[in-house]
C-alpha cells in the first residue's frame, strides 16, 4: 500500500510543498478583502477630510482672512514704495521682508477662502468679526491702517522725509495688525488660522524692534 505525503521526495530531491486543496483560494480571498478594507479606509479618510465642516461666511475666521488680506495689501504697497524710493539699506531690507512675508500670507488666506467655498469679500462691515471691532474702526479704516492722505504724503515724500514717514506709518500698521491677530487668537480654534496668526504676530513684533533700531540709527 502506497502512502502520499505532503512533501514527497522524487529521486532524492524534495519537490515543492503541496498546498492542500482549498487553502490557496482562501488566502487569495483574504488578500482581496484586506485590499478592499485598505481602499475603504483611504477613501473614507479622504471623504471625511473633504466633507468636514469649514468656517462659514459669517465666521470669525472668514472675517479675519478677508480683513487681514486688505490690511496686508496696504503694507505691501507701502513697502514697494520704500523699495523704489529709499536709499537706506536697513529700511530696504525691512521693506523686502514685509513684501515677501505679507504677500505670501495674503495668498494663504485667499486659499483658505477658496477651499471654504467663500468669496474674497463678505457682506458684513470690516472688523465685525471681532468683539468691539466696530469701535476700533477710525474714519473707515481698520486698526493701524494709513489714511488716503497719509498714503499721498508717502508717495510724494523723498529722501529722509520718506524714510521717517514710512517707518512711523509701518510702526502703527504693525501695532494695529497685532491687535487684530490677538482678536482672532482669542476666539478661533481653527488650526491653520491660529498657526498663521501667531506667525504674523511673531514676525511683526520682530519687525517692530527692527523699525525702532532704524529710527534710532537715522536719528528720527
Amino acid at each position: 500500500m502506497s502512502t502520499t505525503y505532503d512533501d514527497p521526495v522524487v529521486n532524492g530531491v524534495e519537490s515543492d510543498p503541496v498546498v492542500p486543496r482549498g487553502r490557496r483560494p482562501l488566502t487569495i480571498a483574504a488578500a482581496v478583502v484586506a485590499a478592499v478594507l485598505v481602499l475603504i479606509a483611504v477613501f473614507g479618510a479622504g471623504w471625511f477630510a473633504h466633507s468636514r465642516s469649514h468656517p462659514g461666511d459669517d465666521s470669525v475666521e472668514a472675517g479675519f482672512a478677508r480683513d487681514m488680506s486688505t490690511h496686508h495689501a496696504q503694507a505691501v504697497e507701502m513697502s514697494m514704495l520704500a523699495l523704489n524710493k529709499s536709499t537706506q539699506p536697513d529700511l530696504r531690507l525691512l521693506a523686502g521682508e514685509i513684501v515677501q512675508a505679507q504677500q505670501a500670507q495674503i495668498g494663504m488666506m485667499q486659499t483658505w477662502l477658496r477651499e471654504w467655498n467663500l468669496e474674497p469679500t463678505g457682506h458684513k462691515p470690516p472688523m465685525s468679526w471681532m468683539k468691539d471691532g466696530a469701535s476700533l474702526m477710525k474714519n473707515g479704516l481698520m486698526p493701524g491702517m494709513a489714511s488716503a492722505e497719509d498714503m499721498t504724503r508717502l508717495r510724494n515724500a523723498t529722501g529722509a522725509d520718506f524714510d521717517q514717514l514710512f517707518l512711523h506709518l509701518m510702526q502703527q500698521h504693525h501695532l494695529g495688525g497685532i491687535h487684530m491677530v490677538d482678536g482672532i487668537l482669542a476666539v478661533s480654534h481653527e488650526g491653520d488660522v491660529t498657526w498663521l496668526a501667531q506667525a504674523m504676530a511673531n514676525n511683526q513684533r520682530a519687525e517692530l524692534e527692527f523699525i525702532q533700531q532704524i529710527l534710532t540709527k537715522i536719528g528720527a
